[in-house]
């Protein structure tokens, strides 16, 4: 979990730092971080177009530049040709019902976090696809800011 939120600390988000890392028999095969697409500007460099409409989080997922960090672990093990199926997912903070499915139709059969996400849907589908998902007492480390 240590290293799920390192990974956070890539984040260009101004809202929320989420991190990701898939992890099979011990090894880490991918990891994510939400962000704006590559080559696109970030939301450190544009502002939150979220936060401009007052959206709150959890809703109107769409209207939003960045992709959320599990949805980056797919997408980093697909462009790399890394098969994810039967992977544990390690996330600072519960999937949301968007990554929930994806998540599910990639074969991830465990999901650790930390922080807590109001997403009832996102439990509920998790529960009925049996995606073992569990809470961990755990304490985010202190990240400093990286250098530009």
């Amino acid at each position: 979990m240590n290293i799920t939120y390192l990974v956070s600390g890539r984040s260009t988000c101004t809202r929320r730092k989420v991190g990701a890392v898939a992890v099979k028999d011990k090894r880490i095969l991918a990891t994510g971080y939400n962000g704006a697409p590559a080559g696109v500007p970030h939301c450190l460099e544009v502002g939150c177009l979220r936060e401009q409409m007052g959206i709150p989080s959890g809703q109107r997922h769409e209207i939003c530049r960045g992709l959320h960090a599990e949805q980056n672990v797919i997408i980093q093990a697909a462009v790399h040709g890394i098969n994810i199926s039967g992977a544990e997912l390690y996330c600072t903070t519960h999937p949301c019902v968007q990554c929930s499915k994806m998540l599910i139709n990639c074969g991830i059969r465990h999901i650790y976090y930390a922080e807590q996400y109001p997403d009832e849907l996102a439990t509920t589908m998790l529960d009925e696809a049996g995606v073992h998902v569990e809470r961990l007492n755990f304490v985010p480390p202190v990240i400093s800011p990286q250098p530009e």
